[in-house]
């Protein structure tokens, strides 16, 4: 299993280098075949039906820690308690497509009343087309994740991320192909239901033939339900954050603003993604880990440990990222996304800098589920999206796009920020004083090297594209030689000079 963590962290990250490096495409070909009007339409009603997938309840999150509770116990893939623990979430998950159907359906009939007073006529009238593909697909979706959450229980991480890696070459790819033969935005939905479609084959053939997945649907316990829908409730409630973070404010400006407001916003959020992903990425491959030590030892030494380690290879990814956006993104924002996008620059600056702390603490998140200590932080979160959501109608009238990166930076500080770091160090028994000891070095190196090179563009501008690349390998020659002295151990340079040398050899 450890080279299974190994290789689909790696598969990981190579698969968002290429999302990132066909988003380079893609989103410059969406804004040349929509136009911004209809570019922002897609994004608000993407991220409208998007919402549904709350209805969910939290319970993808909730499968790998009852799986693992299943195996703790002596039982293997055949035994009745994980046949039925998977016949449970089946029968969950089709009655959750089924809502969502409904739910699509409704929001079909009222599409004018929802969108009229930020749309055209014409754009009204694609997003309820536009709604109906992607109700589809979210159902589709979600008919997929019991089989997909029993391959993450498994750490089958080479497939799960194989399986990424063709979905990020192979919509876009369709998707263009449809928009070249002039269907639009609809066009676009239709790729990503095809795509979803496949998906959902290729994760029922390889959870029942490869990994032997078998469902009893007879004689179901209600008490195992019971349990499994408490602890997914305040996952539930934590998805509404991320919902209102994420979805909420697309929708808001639509409503409230224009569709160009929300392409504007769209743009900063596509690359604040970015950033997500890079975390999430490695985090994500000791989920069933982090259950494991848990159900086996508890031991918070150990979950420190293993947070700040983790943590410590985020800060620095993070750091990377971030630093370099704040160098060069001015620039590539426009050349991009076009100057009608350029304020997605300080939108996304502002936006993610406060993901510092979530982003660096995710290892945290799983955690917190697997010890069942997840309630405070989806309450503290609901109150925190309330903010987020009254900054942004009181203000998205005054100053539009504005309004909701104030609202998130507002969200995200009080929540994730000031409000998590207590919680882990009083309630769930993580040493975060410890954590942030080894933060603190990444920390200190990436606003010295951010600092040189802002000094450095003041002197020498970057206004084309190989001063672009020029301040590019500037930039990263000095942040990675740094992050080599000031933010590995000896261990860990050791054997990153002696891989590379092992490579030189060869």
């Amino acid at each position: 299993m450890r080279s299974q963590k190994k290789a689909g962290a790696l598969l990981g990250y190579a698969n968002i280098l290429v999302k990132n490096l066909v988003n380079l495409i893609y989103v410059p070909l969406l804004l040349h075949f929509l136009g911004q009007g209809d570019y922002g339409v897609f994004q608000m009603t993407n991220s409208v039906v998007f919402a549904l997938s709350l209805l969910s309840a939290g319970f993808y999150g909730s499968y790998v820690r009852f799986y693992m509770r299943e195996r703790a116990k002596g039982g293997d893939d055949s035994s009745p308690g994980i046949r039925r623990l998977n016949g449970m979430f089946l029968s969950v998950y089709l009655v959750v497509a089924l809502l969502c159907l409904i739910g699509c359906a409704l929001m079909v009939v009222n599409v004018r009343s929802l969108f009229s007073g930020g749309l055209t006529a014409d754009e009204v009238s694609l997003a309820r087309t536009l709604l109906m593909i992607m109700g589809v697909n979210i159902a589709v979706t979600m008919v997929s994740t019991p089989f997909d959450s029993y391959i993450v229980a498994h750490e089958r991480f080479v497939f799960q991320q194989s399986r990424q890696l063709f979905t990020a070459l192979a919509q876009p790819f369709l998707a263009f192909l449809l928009l070249w033969c002039g269907m639009g935005a609809v066009g676009v939905a239709c790729a990503q239901l095809s795509i979803s479609s496949v998906l959902l084959v290729m994760n029922i053939v390889f959870a029942v033939r490869k990994l032997a997945m078998r469902f009893t649907l007879r004689g179901l316990e209600w008490s195992l339900f019971k349990a499994v829908a408490v602890f997914s409730f305040w996952i539930f409630l934590n998805q509404i954050f991320d919902l209102v973070n994420n979805n909420v404010p697309n929708f808001l400006l639509g409503a409230m603003a224009s569709s160009a407001a929300v392409a504007v916003f769209s743009i900063a959020v596509q690359i604040r993604n970015i950033f997500f992903s890079m975390s999430t990425t490695m985090s994500s491959v000791f989920t069933p880990q982090i259950n494991r030590i848990v159900a086996e030892s508890d031991d918070n030494t150990v979950l420190t440990k293993l947070m700040t380690r983790v943590g410590r290879y985020q800060m620095v990814i993070f750091w990377y990222l971030f630093g370099g956006f704040v160098v060069l993104g001015r620039y590539f924002v426009r050349i991009w996304a076009g100057e009608a996008n350029a304020d997605a620059y300080w939108l996304c600056l502002i936006m993610v800098l406060p993901l510092m702390i979530p982003l660096t603490q995710n290892t945290g998140i799983e955690i917190q589920r697997a010890k069942n200590r997840h309630k405070a932080r989806s309450l503290i979160y609901i109150l925190t999206s309330v903010i987020d959501i009254i900054i942004s109608v009181v203000f998205i009238p005054i100053c539009g796009y504005w309004a909701t990166a104030i609202g998130y930076i507002a969200s995200i500080t009080l929540g994730t920020g000031l409000f998590m770091n207590w919680y882990y160090q009083t309630h769930v028994g993580m040493d975060m004083f410890y954590f942030w000891k080894h933060m603190l070095p990444t920390l200190g190196l990436a606003l010295c090297v951010i600092g040189v090179c802002l000094l450095g563009t003041w002197f020498m501008p970057v206004n084309s594209v190989l001063m672009f690349v020029v301040w590019g390998i500037i930039y990263s020659v000095l942040y990675l030689s740094g992050a080599m002295r000031f933010s590995l151990t000896k261990q860990e340079r050791a054997k990153v000079v002696g891989k590379i040398g092992g490579k030189a050899k060869r």
